[in-house]
């Protein structure tokens, strides 16, 4: 993409357009729904930005352009005083640069907000013995309460529901696992800064049996008989982990059935894709 106004000259050219000084302007790319996206790695002055800025925007506002992303990384923080004063506003940020946004038209603009949701997951796993694996926290909610939960986590940007299951039980307890299906969801608002939630209660298999503690988070780990787990105390207090004890004993009397991760063929991404389903039912289904 240019990034300069102005006339290109033939050696021993001259016209009026000499007198014309060259325009700078931001580089870009065009994003799919007619708007910019710049992402800075130069380092300038704020008066230089600024001055580069508003020609840019002139520019795009002729082409058309309507919703202007600015990619700031850390070492820039500098110019996010100039961006403001030009009326862009925050979108979100990560660990290593901080994204602004701009919307051209006078029209009411049509940026789609920041990711309103934060996703976790809780990992039943159940070994033959009907024994379950538990964790006690060292931080955390439960943290000195003495109470025996499954292990939890965050899932990672850019990781499956059942990869980040699998990676949470290794991680904290270091046992190996099989993720077999999503027994349950739950939603839950004004959580982690404000955020909504999406936990996933997942059902997994364990393909081997030793524990070893991770120290910085966890208390202890053991294996656990399931009537001894679902006769905690805290399972009278909060009416969730009632559920999920229940969903569980239905499951081993044949009587439910979650949602099994199916890959399917990618589109536009390049990585595969899961579909959460019922795949009892389908094949059910299916079969009539």
């Amino acid at each position: 993409m240019s990034t300069s106004i102005g006339s290109s000259l033939t050696e021993g050219q001259t016209t009026a357009e000499d007198q014309v000084p060259k325009i700078e302007l931001l580089t870009w790319t065009d994003d799919e729904y007619d708007g910019v996206i710049v992402e800075m790695d130069k380092p300038m002055d704020s008066a230089t930005f600024l001055s580069i800025l508003r020609a840019s925007i002139s520019h795009w506002k002729q082409l058309g352009k309507k919703g202007v992303w600015i990619k700031l990384p850390i070492y820039l923080v500098s110019l996010v005083e100039a961006l403001v004063q030009e009326g862009f506003w925050y979108h979100h940020a990560e660990r290593k640069y901080l994204m602004l946004v701009y919307w051209i038209p006078a029209s009411a603009d049509t940026i789609p907000a920041n990711a309103t949701h934060r996703v976790g997951v809780g990992s039943f796993v159940v070994n033959e013995k009907q024994e379950v694996l538990v964790v006690q926290e060292k931080t955390g909610h439960f943290q000195g309460s003495g109470v025996w939960k499954f292990p939890t986590g965050v899932v990672d940007q850019g990781e499956d529901i059942c990869a980040a299951a699998v990676r949470e039980v290794k991680e904290e307890t270091g046992v190996d696992a099989e993720f077999v299906e999503v027994l349950a969801f739950r939603q839950s608002h004004m959580s982690f800064f404000e955020k909504s939630d999406l936990f996933f209660v997942c059902l997994l298999r364990p393909l081997s049996a030793d524990i070893q503690v991770q120290e910085l988070e966890i208390e202890a780990a053991k294996w656990m008989p399931f009537d001894e787990y679902a006769a905690q105390p805290i399972m009278e207090k909060y009416e969730l982990m009632k559920y999920i004890n229940n969903i569980y004993l239905a499951k081993i009397d044949g009587q439910y059935s979650g949602f099994t991760p199916v890959s399917t063929a990618p589109n536009l991404s390049k990585k595969n894709i899961y579909l959460y389903l019922n795949a009892g039912g389908l094949k059910k289904s299916n079969s009539l």
